[in-house]
C-alpha cells in the first residue's frame, strides 16, 4: 500500500521505531516521514546487535534506499539536527538522502530558555516538558511570530522575525522571570551559521510526497509521541504541543486524507508514561519496579524513568477510534514472561459506575480506577519465537484477548528489541 501511518497508541515509547523498521525491511519503502513534534521524541532501533537512537530524524534514516523527510509539521532545532546527523555519520551510517520542509518551524535557543524557566516557574503545576523548546516554538507558530526554515536563507526577514519574537519574550524574561534579555544579533548569527549546510536538504516536501504517491511509491508516515499526548485528544494539559494522531499526519505533511491506506497503532503489552498526568493502571509496587527493570523503561530522548502499569484496553479502544486504526502492532510481549498472572484493565470505575470508554472530562479520568481481568502467564522466554504458533498457548491467548477488546486486529508482535524478533499474527 502506498501510504502507511505508524503512530503511538498510548503515551509514547511504544516501540514505533521497531514497527517502522520492520515495515521498511519487509516491503520496499521509498520515503519515511516525520510529521509532528521535535527532538523531544525518540526511537530505538536494534540492527544486528547495534543500538541506534533517533530523535528528530525519522527512523527510516537507517533504511537503505529510503528517503527521510522532516515535514512541515515538525519543529526543527538545527543544532539538534546536525548533532544527530554527525553522530550517525561517525558510526558509518549513510545519511545523504534527507529532505527538510521549507515550511517547518525553527526551534531557536530562546525557545529552550523560555521552556525551562516557565516549567520551573510553574512549580508543583509543572507539565513535565522536556525543556527543549518544543512548546514555545509551537506557540510562536500559532501566534504568527515563528521562524521557518526558509527564513534562514534571507537575513533581512530572519532578523525582522527574531526581533518581533523577542520583543515580547524579553519582557517576559526580564520582568517576570528576572532573567537576562536575549540579544537579537546573537540569535540571528547562530541561526545563519546553519544555513549553508541546511540549504541542500530543503525543499517543498508536500509537493515531493504527493508526487511520490502519484507515482505509486510507498510513503511511511512515522508518528512521534502518541495518541494520549495529542494536544486535542490526549490527557490535556499533560500533553505535547502538536497532533500526533492520524489526522495530524495530513496537516503535518501536506497530503489529503484520501491518500492514507493503512494506519498502524503501536502499543505495548503493558503501559508506560513519562512525565506528569493521570495514569489509571500505574503501579507503585514491586510489579511496577519489575516492569521498569525488565523493560528497560528509560526514555530515549528524555533519560527519565518511565512510569509503568498494566495494559489498558480503554486507552487502546480510544486510540483505535480517534485514529481510525486498521491494526495494532504489539510490542514487548516478552517482558511479561515473568508473571504467573497478568492483569488487563478492561474498564474503569468512576464514582461507583463501570465505564468502558474514555471519560469525557479530566476530572473523571483523574479519578478513574482500573477494573481488571486476569490472564494466565506463560513463565517462559519467548524471545526466540518467530511465528505465532511457536508462542506458548497462554501467550497466544493473551494476544487474542487483547485483540478482541482493543478495537482492531493485531498485525504483529514484538518479542525482543532486535529487528528479527517479531511475530506476524495477521500477514
Amino acid at each position: 500500500m502506498p501510504a502507511i501511518v505508524v503512530l503511538g497508541a498510548q503515551w509514547g515509547d511504544e516501540g514505533k521505531g521497531k514497527a517502522t523498521d520492520l515495515l521498511a525491511t519487509t516491503d520496499p519503502i521509498d520515503f519515511v516521514v516525520r510529521t509532528s513534534g521535535g527532538h523531544n521524541a525518540g526511537h530505538t532501533i536494534v540492527i544486528d546487535g547495534e543500538k541506534y537512537a533517533t530523535h528528530l530524524l525519522p527512523s527510516g534514516i537507517l533504511t537503505p534506499g529510503a528517503t527521510s523527510v522532516i515535514a512541515n509539521g515538525v519543529v526543527v532545532s538545527p543544532e539538534a539536527l546536525f548533532r544527530e546527523l554527525d553522530g550517525l555519520l561517525a558510526r558509518g551510517v549513510e545519511v545523504a538522502d534527507l529532505k527538510v520542509s521549507a515550511n517547518a518551524h525553527v526551534i531557536a535557543s530562546y525557545h529552550a530558555t523560555i521552556d525551562k524557566v516557565t516549567e520551573r516557574f510553574l512549580g508543583k503545576n509543572q507539565i513535565g516538558t522536556t525543556g527543549r523548546g518544543i512548546g514555545p516554538a509551537y506557540a510562536d507558530k500559532i501566534n504568527r511570530v515563528g521562524v521557518r526554515i526558509a527564513d534562514l536563507f534571507d537575513e533581512k526577514i530572519l532578523r525582522e522575525k527574531i526581533d518581533a519574537a523577542l520583543d515580547v519574550r524579553n519582557h517576559l524574561l526580564t520582568k517576570v522571570y528576572n532573567r537576562r534579555a536575549i540579544e537579537v544579533d546573537a540569535v540571528v548569527e547562530e541561526l545563519l551559521s546553519y544555513a549553508d549546510r541546511l540549504q541542500p536538504m530543503v525543499c517543498d516536501t508536500s509537493l515531493l510526497l504527493n508526487q511520490a504517491l502519484d507515482a505509486g511509491q510507498t510513503v511511511l508516515f512515522e508518528g512521534a509521541q502518541a495518541t494520549m499526548l495529542d494536544v486535542d485528544h490526549g490527557t490535556y494539559p499533560f500533553v505535547t504541543s502538536s497532533n500526533p494522531v492520524a489526522g495530524g499526519v495530513c496537516v503535518g505533511a501536506g497530503i489529503g486524507p484520501t491518500r492514507i491506506d493503512r494506519v498502524i497503532g503501536v502499543i505495548k503489552a503493558y503501559t508506560t508514561r513519562v512525565g506528569s498526568g493521570p495514569f489509571p493502571t500505574e503501579l507503585f509496587d514491586e510489579d511496577g519496579i519489575q516492569l521498569q527493570t525488565l523493560g528497560g523503561e528509560i526514555g530515549v530522548s528524555t533519560g527519565r524513568t518511565r512510569r509503568c502499569g498494566w495494559y489498558d484496553a480503554v486507552v487502546a479502544r480510544y486510540a483505535s477510534r480517534v485514529n481510525g486504526l486498521t491494526e495494532f502492532f504489539l510490542t514487548k510481549l516478552d517482558i511479561l514472561g515473568a508473571w504467573e498472572q497478568i492483569p488487563v484493565c478492561v474498564a474503569y470505575e468512576i464514582d461507583g459506575k463501570r465505564v468502558e470508554e474514555m471519560p469525557m472530562t479530566q476530572t473523571e479520568f483523574h479519578h478513574a480506577k482500573p477494573v481488571y481481568e486476569f490472564f494466565d502467564g506463560w513463565k517462559s522466554d519467548i524471545s526466540g519465537c518467530r511465528s505465532f504458533d511457536e508462542l506458548p498457548k497462554n501467550a497466544q491467548a493473551y494476544v487474542q484477548a487483547l485483540e478482541e477488546m482493543s478495537g482492531a486486529k493485531i498485525w504483529g508482535v514484538g518479542v525482543g528489541p532486535g529487528r528479527e524478533q517479531t511475530v506476524v499474527v495477521h500477514g
